[in-house]
C-alpha cells in the first residue's frame, strides 16, 4: 500500500475528550429517536381497539408510514450534510420529530396517526447519515467501530425505554378518566403517552448546539482542484457505488436482511407476549424493555468492538465477518423464542436473539465508512438507510402481519409469523455478507492508495 499523499489528514491518535462528548450527545439524540419511534409497539392493543384497525394497518403505522419519508428524504438531507453543518441539520431534525411524535397523541383516526408517523420519519431522516459522517471525523479508524457501536446502542436503549416508559404511563393512567387538555380536547391514555414521550426531545435539540462541528478529514479521493473538498452530486455517489457494486450490494443487502429479523421481532414482541402469555401491556413493557436495554445494548457495543478487533487482526472485512456471525446467531434463537411455550423460555431466548442481531449494527455503519470517501459518506449512509428502512422497517413488520392476517388467520399465530420471517431472511443475510468479503477488502484498499 502506498504512503498517504501529501496534504491528507490521516490521523490515528486516540480521540480527544471533545469527540467523546459529541458521541454522548449524538447517543442521547438517538435514544430519543427510538423512544419516539418504538413507543407504538406497546400501544398496539389500545390503538387497535380505539381506532378499529387491523394488524396490517398497525404494521403500516410502525413501518411504512415512518420508513417511506425517512428513507426518501434521507438522501437529499444527506446531500446537505455533506456540504453544510451536520450539527445544525441534526438539531433541526430532533425538534421536528419530537413535535411530530407529540402530534400523534392528537390523532383521532388512522389517517391522522399515519400522518403523525410520517412526520416522525421526516424528522429522523436528518440524524444518522449526518451522525455517521461526524463520528468518522471525530474518531480515528481504529476506534470508529466502537464509537459507532456506542452510538447505535441508542436504538436498543431507546426501544427498551419506550417499552418501560410506555408501560409506566399506561399503569399510571389505567382506570383514569380521559385527560381534558385546553384547545385539544380529551386524550385517551395511549394518546397522552405519545405527548409525554415526544415533547422532551425539544431539549435535546437545544443540547446539540453545545457540540462543535468537526473539520472534515480528507483522503486522496476527497481532494479536488484548489485543495478544496467538494461535496459530490448524488449521481457521482451512485457511480462510485456502482463501481464497487459487489462490496456495497453485499454489505447493504446483507445487513438489511439482519435488520428485517430485528424489526419483525421488535415490532411484534410485546404483542406476542400480550396475546400468547396473557400479559398486560405494563408487564410486557417492563419485561421486554429490560431485555432490550441489556441485550440489545450489550450486543451492539460488542459487535462494534469485535469489528475493530477482526479488522486489526484479519483485514478490512472484519465488519462483514461480524455481520455473518450475527445472522447465524439470530437464526435458531429467534425461531425458538417465537415458538416458546411460556414466558420463562421466551425472554432468555429473545435476549440471545437480540444480542446476536444487535451485534451486526455496531459493525454495519463502520464498514461503510471504511470503503467510502469522506465527501460522500453522508450520502452513502443515506442510501444504506434508504434500503434498510424501506425493506426492514417498511416490510419486516408488515410481512409478519400479512402472515398473521391472511395465512394463519389467527391473532394468536403472530409468533409463528415472526418465526417464518426470521427463517427466511437470516440465512440469506449470512450468505450475502460472506460472498461480499473479497470485493469489500479490495474497495477499502483502493480508497487508501
Amino acid at each position: 500500500m502506498s504512503a498517504p499523499a501529501a496534504g491528507l489528514n490521516v490521523v490515528d491518535d486516540a480521540a480527544p475528550a471533545s469527540s467523546w462528548y459529541a458521541l454522548a450527545v449524538l447517543f442521547i439524540a438517538y435514544v430519543f429517536a427510538f423512544v419516539d419511534r418504538a413507543i407504538l409497539t406497546l400501544l398496539v392493543e389500545p390503538i387497535r381497539a380505539d381506532l378499529q384497525i387491523t394488524d396490517t394497518q398497525i404494521s403500516l403505522l410502525h413501518g411504512f408510514a415512518f420508513a417511506l419519508f425517512y428513507t426518501v428524504l434521507g438522501i437529499p438531507i444527506a446531500r446537505l450534510a455533506d456540504q453544510y453543518s451536520r450539527r445544525n441539520i441534526i438539531a433541526a431534525g430532533v425538534a421536528a420529530w419530537s413535535i411530530a411524535c407529540a402530534a400523534c397523541g392528537l390523532a383521532r383516526n388512522f389517517g391522522q396517526l399515519f400522518l403523525g408517523r410520517i412526520g416522525v420519519g421526516i424528522g429522523e431522516a436528518g440524524l444518522s447519515p449526518a451522525a455517521y459522517s461526524m463520528l468518522a471525523d471525530q474518531f480515528p479508524p481504529r476506534q470508529l467501530g466502537l464509537a459507532i457501536g456506542i452510538y447505535t446502542s441508542g436504538v436498543y436503549i431507546g426501544a427498551g425505554l419506550a417499552m418501560i416508559i410506555g408501560g409506566a404511563v399506561i399503569a399510571m393512567t389505567l382506570g383514569m378518566p380521559e385527560l381534558n387538555v385546553p384547545l385539544v380536547g380529551n386524550l385517551k391514555p395511549w394518546q397522552a403517552t405519545f405527548v409525554v414521550v415526544g415533547l422532551p426531545g425539544l431539549l435535546v435539540a437545544l443540547l446539540m448546539f453545545t457540540v462543535d462541528e468537526p473539520a472534515r478529514r480528507r483522503t486522496a479521493a476527497d481532494l479536488a482542484s484548489g485543495g478544496q473538498v467538494l461535496a459530490p452530486r448524488f449521481a457521482e455517489t451512485l457511480a462510485h457505488m456502482r463501481m464497487h457494486l459487489r462490496a456495497y450490494g453485499g454489505h447493504i443487502l446483507g445487513f438489511t436482511l439482519i435488520s428485517v429479523v430485528y424489526n419483525a421481532a421488535a415490532a411484534w414482541g410485546p404483542t406476542f407476549m400480550i396475546r400468547r402469555f396473557d400479559l398486560d401491556a405494563t408487564s410486557a413493557g417492563y419485561a421486554l424493555g429490560t431485555v432490550v436495554l441489556v441485550c440489545g445494548t450489550g450486543g451492539v457495543i460488542a459487535g462494534g468492538y469485535l469489528a475493530d478487533t477482526f479488522t486489526r487482526r484479519a483485514g478490512a472485512d472484519g465488519t462483514l465477518r461480524v455481520g455473518a456471525l450475527s445472522a447465524l446467531g439470530s437464526l435458531p434463537t429467534g425461531i425458538a423464542a417465537f415458538l416458546a411455550p411460556d414466558i420463562h423460555s421466551f425472554l432468555p431466548l429473545f435476549g440471545l436473539m437480540l444480542f446476536a442481531a444487535a451485534a451486526a449494527f455496531g459493525a454495519a455503519a463502520a464498514g461503510l465508512q471504511a470503503i467510502t470517501p469522506n465527501r460522500m459518506r453522508a450520502q452513502v449512509s443515506a442510501v444504506y438507510l434508504f434500503v434498510l428502512n424501506m425493506v426492514a422497517v417498511g416490510f419486516g413488520p408488515t410481512a409478519a402481519a400479512l402472515l398473521t392476517d391472511y395465512v394463519f388467520r389467527d391473532d394468536l399465530a403472530v409468533g409463528k409469523s415472526v418465526a417464518v420471517v426470521i427463517a427466511a431472511t437470516a440465512p440469506l443475510a449470512a450468505l450475502l455478507l460472506h460472498r461480499a468479503r473479497s470485493a469489500f477488502v479490495a474497495c477499502a484498499a483502493q480508497l487508501q492508495t
